[in-house]
């Protein structure tokens, strides 16, 4: 591997540190036995989801690590280690990784960490059953509006229940 200068290590720590501040999503990988071709298309497959995969030194990581949520999991760093990062869905970020390695099981999954918490190999697969943002956020809706929606049949129920009973009152008066 080629030698990197002092002033591009600290260029690289810095947009990795920045990387791992800014990311929901994080999933750390053994990509031993894969080849340049078998990474590109792990790449184009995240990259299609606006998601990234980096291959780093694990020192300059491990530098980048301190001071963000991925200085919990620096044990992650050893060997061969790829970082899939995600800035918006951490979800999607999960599933598309888990995807990947079903068709390519060369690639090995060491751990995560989604939203700040660091996650083993079996909470990113629990992880990834989870619907999309977008079906929980209407799956909440809906479940705010259903007592809503019972308060305001009630309400209409009993004001019909006494127009009805005024209406037979008057009836029975004339």
């Amino acid at each position: 591997m080629n030698k990197l200068k002092k002033e591009e290590k600290v260029q690289a720590v810095s947009e990795l540190q920045d990387k791992f501040r800014k990311a929901k999503g994080i999933v750390f990988t053994d990509y031993r036995g894969l080849n340049v071709e078998e990474i590109t298309g792990l790449r184009t497959s995240l990259r299609s989801a606006a998601l990234e995969f980096k291959v780093v030194k694990n020192t300059l990581a491990k530098r980048a690590a301190a001071g963000t949520p991925v200085e919990a999991a620096k044990d992650s760093f050893s060997g061969p280690v790829g970082i899939a990062i995600g800035y918006d869905d951490p979800v999607l970020l999960v599933k598309k990784v888990l995807e990947y390695n079903k068709t390519n099981e060369k690639l090995q999954i060491k751990g995560g960490i989604i939203e700040g918490g660091v996650c083993s190999l079996d909470a990113l697969k629990t992880i990834s059953e989870l619907p999309p943002r977008e079906v929980l956020l209407s799956m909440l809706a809906g479940t705010l509006q259903a007592p809503m929606s019972k308060l305001a049949r009630l309400l209409n129920a009993t004001l019909a229940q006494f127009v009805y009973a005024m209406e037979a009152l008057k009836n029975k008066k004339s």
